[in-house]
C-alpha cells in the first residue's frame, strides 16, 4: 500500500471532505482526536487530525495509507498506528504541510507498513 493512497479506493470516491471532517479518529490503542481537514485526492490523500488535549492541542498529518477503515455510521476513522507512533510523528506545520519536503518527511516516518489491519470492532 502506498503511503499517500487510500487502501480502499472507494473511500476517495464515496466520501467527501465535508462528510469526514469532524469524524473521530481511533488509533490501534485508543482515540486520538477529530478530523480537522482532509484531502481525498489520488496519490496525495491525507487527514489533518486535531488531537485536542490528548497531546496539548497538537495537529498531526496522517497519510491516507494508514487508514484501516471508515465507519460512516459511527463517524469514525480507524488508523493502523498506535497513539505513540502518531504522537511522535514530525511536527505539523500549517504553512508547509503541502510542500514536497514535508510530505517526504511524513512519508518516510509512516512508510507503507504499520501495525496491520485490525479486526472490526
Amino acid at each position: 500500500v502506498e503511503t499517500w493512497t487510500y487502501r480502499d479506493p472507494s473511500l476517495a470516491t464515496n466520501l467527501t471532505k465535508q462528510q469526514i471532517t469532524g469524524y473521530d479518529v481511533e488509533a490501534i490503542d485508543g482515540s486520538i482526536g477529530k478530523i480537522d481537514d482532509a484531502t481525498l485526492e489520488a496519490d496525495s490523500g491525507h487527514l489533518v487530525v486535531d488531537t485536542g488535549p490528548w497531546i496539548f492541542g497538537k495537529k498531526v498529518l496522517l497519510p491516507a495509507g494508514v487508514i484501516d477503515r471508515v465507519d460512516t455510521e459511527n463517524e469514525t476513522v480507524y488508523v493502523n498506528r498506535t497513539k505513540d507512533e502518531i504522537k511522535d510523528s514530525p511536527e505539523f506545520d500549517e504553512s508547509t504541510y503541502r510542500e514536497p519536503a514535508y510530505r517526504d518527511e511524513i512519508g518516510g516516518y509512516y512508510g507503507s507498513g504499520g501495525q496491520g489491519d485490525r479486526d472490526p470492532q
